[in-house]
This record gives structure tokens, C-alpha cells and sequence, in this order.
């Protein structure tokens, strides 16, 4: 069971931020920061919040092409050039950082009143992708699109996951080597509240809020699940192996790349805003939307997305949603989604380090990826240097310089202005080719990188 959530803040053609709350060598868990509600503190108040509640926040755009202008992007380059120079390029100038341009929002799920997007989508991401390249930007912006869950006809077990047939051959292929192409990642939503609310799916809450459980095996592999996230996502990238083989294979090559990215998922606390309580159809919905499932939900994804764990695909994740909104439409369990009431106030408690420190004070360093383009790696280079990274050790001659490679001298750089700055979040990212270890100093060569004292 799917449900079309608006990506309020993730994706939104007016660039509004997604707040990143915390990154880790296995994914980053996020929010997505919506504002359907009519009782919403300022943005300068959300900042005091998220400070007070010891949130690290950088702020990262994905910006959305919408649904009502896919179909022009898609049959013209010139229109999408447009779009791009219109939505994307203005607020690059503001000094915005935007790494992704999402075309169209659960397309899929528009087939019964506009048929015609589905077989526009894989040519309107072509068209946007083409239209950054066109203006020097593809480097460091990637193009996705997200999908609903229900996307799938067949999701258990995991490892029998497949697209439905009206999409797979058509869509999801080309999709699929679009994306592995690029460099970029599939969004998906993935919501196992609604498959849990089911009673046809005798699904236990435990197993739906990474609670407690005996688990459920895929006897067609031999793997036990302990959560519905993980296998949900499993079945997700069964269903991309199913329409792509070896692209797949081969984007899953360095094993710490990431082709499916959740783009949505969390649990409503409840369906009444301190009126009269609300008589949904769905009452077994209903039953399951409280307090103590949403906690349960959104503090084990935190933990499950910043471990990791072996036999797992790491996976970045964003949490709907920031606040309760009572102006969402549909069932008024749409509307508590939040992690914070409107006033600020905590709807639960959630431990948004994932029950560890973010930054360990002597073991978080700064590398290059070595994965990206070399051009975009000696832009963020240069930049770095000229802008408070010390770069005198990896001159010829010195004591950095050996190995004499893009990616060890990127390392040096990007690692030094990283600790200068006090490894503040978002000094380490240097649009999109660099993220943060947590390990002993590495070594480059025979040389240490800065230590954090630097």
C-alpha cells in the first residue's frame, strides 16, 4: 500500500533546504522539512531548534522538476534548458548548494489521470541531464526521479522483487542505465507502516519498527530479516537486478556505492490534532499510529542507516517529516508525520546520532572519493587551496607530495580545511567528491593527513 506524499522540502522547485541531520561512513539520515501547516514556527526558529536539540544541519537542495512540466522537458532539451536555467541556476548563484534535480514525483502513480508521463520520464531525465552538462553543472548535481514502493508487483520475498510490467522493460531498464550511467540513484519511498496496517500482510509491529522479533526468512536465499525496511529495499534492488543485470553489477562494483537512495520513509504518532478524534475507514491504520511506534520507527532507521551492518546495502534515508501538518490533505494520519509538533516541541524523544557520537573528537577526517570525475575532483581542489586549505605539503618536493595522484593530494586539501573549520558540518563535501571516515589518521603514501588539531 502506497500513499502519494508531496515532498514538501526534499524536492521543491522554490529550493527549499533539505536539512541533513547526520552523516556516517555507512549513510545519512535527513528530514524532509514540509510546511503544509498553518501554525509552523519561522526558518530562523527552526535553526534555534535544531541547535538546541544538538542537531549537526547543513543544508543540501534536491530541487524538484514537477509532474505539470515533465512533458516539455522531456520532448525538448531547449525547454529543459529553460527549466534548469530558471530553477537551478538562480538560486546556485544565491550560493545555494543543490546536488540534485528530482523530474516529476511518483510519476508512476499519475498513470490514470495523465498516462502520457510515464513514457516522457526517462527522456525528461536525459533532457535535464543534458541541459546541465550543457551549462557545467552535471558534475556535482545528479538527476533522479522518486518512485513509489508500489512501483513493485511483487516485493516478498525480497529476493523475488520485480517492477510491474507495465514499467519494467519500458521504464525501469533504460531508468536503471540512465542512473548507473550518471552516477546517480534511484529514489524510492518507502513506507512499511501501511504494509504493516494491512492485516492480510500479518506483519507484527515489532518487525515493522525495527522492534524485537523472531524474524522472517527469504527461503529462496537463506537470509533472515529482522526489519521490513531491509527487506523492502532488498526488494527494491532485486527488482533493479531483474531489469538491468550487469549495470547493476557493475555500479555495485566499489562496494561502498549506493544506487537506491529512500528519499521518504517514517510513521505517523497519531490521526487527531485536539479536536474531535477523526473515524478513518482505515481503522487497523488507526490502531498502529502512535507515539510509542512512531519512536520506535524513526530511532531504529537512525540507527540502522548511520551502522550500516555486514549483508546489508548501506543506504542514505530522510525522515518524513520535521513537524506536524495539520493542512496536509488526505487521512489525518497524514499530518502527523512529524518529529516535532509546530511549536517546537517534541513529539518523542529521538536520538539522532543513532545512539553514538557524530564526530569522534580524534578519528573523523576528510577524504576525496575517489569514484568522481577528475575535473570536478581538481575544482574542489583548487577551491579548497585558495580558500583556507593549507596546501604547502603537497607541493613538488615536499613532504605530501609523494604519491604525485589527484586523488591523495584532493585528500590532503579537502582533509585540512575540514579540521581548520572545526569539522563544522558541510566543510566536508566540496560539492558532492568528498566525504567523511571514522578511523586512525589515514595515511596517503607515507604521509599522515592533518590531524584535527591542524
Amino acid at each position: 500500500m502506497a500513499v502519494n506524499h508531496k515532498l514538501s522540502a526534499l524536492l521543491v522547485a522554490t529550493a527549499l533546504p533539505l536539512l541533513l541531520l547526520s552523516t556516517a561512513d555507512a549513510g545519512e539520515i535527513g528530514v524532509c522539512y514540509g510546511r503544509d501547516a498553518s501554525n509552523l514556527i519561522d526558518p530562523p526558529e527552526v535553526v534555534k531548534l535544531l541547535n538546541a536539540n544538538s542537531i549537526t544541519m547543513a543544508s543540501r537542495v534536491m530541487v524538484m522538476l514537477p509532474n505539470m512540466d515533465l512533458a516539455s522537458a522531456g520532448a525538448d532539451v531547449g525547454r529543459a534548458t529553460n527549466w534548469v536555467k530558471n530553477n537551478v541556476v538562480p538560486y546556485l548563484n544565491q550560493g545555494t548548494l543543490i546536488n540534485g534535480v528530482a523530474v516529476g514525483n511518483e510519476v508512476f502513480n499519475q498513470q490514470s489521470k495523465h498516462p502520457e508521463l510515464t513514457g516522457m520520464l526517462v527522456s525528461a531525465m536525459q533532457n535535464v541531464q543534458m541541459a546541465l552538462a550543457n551549462l557545467n553543472l552535471a558534475d556535482g548535481i545528479k538527476v533522479s526521479t522518486p518512485i513509489a514502493f508500489d512501483a513493485l508487483d511483487v516485493s516478498f520475498p525480497p529476493s523475488d522483487g520485480r517492477f510491474k510490467d507495465s514499467i519494467a522493460q519500458s521504464v525501469m531498464k533504460p531508468m536503471i542505465d540512465f542512473l548507473v550511467r550518471t552516477g546517480s540513484y534511484l529514489l524510492v519511498n518507502l513506507y512499511p507502516m501501511y504494509a504493516a496496517a494491512d492485516p492480510s500482510t500479518h506483519i507484527s509491529i515489532e518487525y515493522a519498527t525495527f522492534g524485537p522479533n523472531s524474524g522472517v526468512l527469504d527461503e529462496k536465499t537463506g537470509i533472515m530479516y529482522f526489519s521490513l525496511f531491509d527487506a523492502e529495499l532488498d526488494a527494491v534492488y532485486a527488482a533493479i537486478s531483474k531489469v538491468s543485470g550487469g549495470s547493476l553489477r557493475a555500479s555495485l562494483a566499489q562496494g561502498d556505492q549506493m544506487l537506491v537512495q529512500v528519499a521518504e520513509t517514517g510513521y505517523s504518532s497519531g490521526n487527531t490534532f485536539g479536536g474531535p478524534v477523526v473515524v478513518e475507514a482505515d481503522a487497523d491504520l488507526n490502531a498502529i499510529a502512535t507515539i510509542p511506534n512512531a519512536k520506535a520507527y524513526n530511532n531504529g532507521l537512525i540507527r540502522r542507516v548511520l551502522s550500516g551492518s555486514p549483508g546489508k546495502h548501506d543506504v542514505s534515508a530522510y525522515i518524513f517529516s520535521l513537524f506536524n501538518e495539520n493542512l496536509k490533505p488526505g487521512p489525518a494520519t497524514e499530518g502527523h508525520f512529524g518529529l516535532f509538533y509546530p511549536n517546537g516541541q517534541q513529539v518523542y524523544e529521538v536520538n539522532f546520532q543513532g545512539g553514538r557520537s557524530l564526530c569522534p573528537t580524534n578519528a573523523s577526517w576528510c577524504v576525496a572519493n575517489p569514484n568522481v570525475d577528475n575535473a570536478a575532483l581538481q575544482r574542489a581542489l583548487d577551491w579548497a587551496c585558495n580558500n583556507g586549505a593549507d596546501c604547502s605539503a603537497i607541493q613538488l618536493g615536499k613532504a605530501c607530495y609523494e604519491p604525485n595522484t589527484l586523488v591523495a593530494h584532493a585528500s590532503y586539501a579537502f582533509n585540512d580545511y575540514y579540521q581548520r573549520k572545526g569539522q563544522a558540518s558541510g566543510t566536508c563535501n566540496f560539492n558532492g567528491v568528498a566525504f567523511i571516515v571514522y578511523k586512525p589518521s589515514p595515511k596517503i603514501g607515507n604521509c599522515l593527513l592533518p590531524p584535527n588539531n591542524a
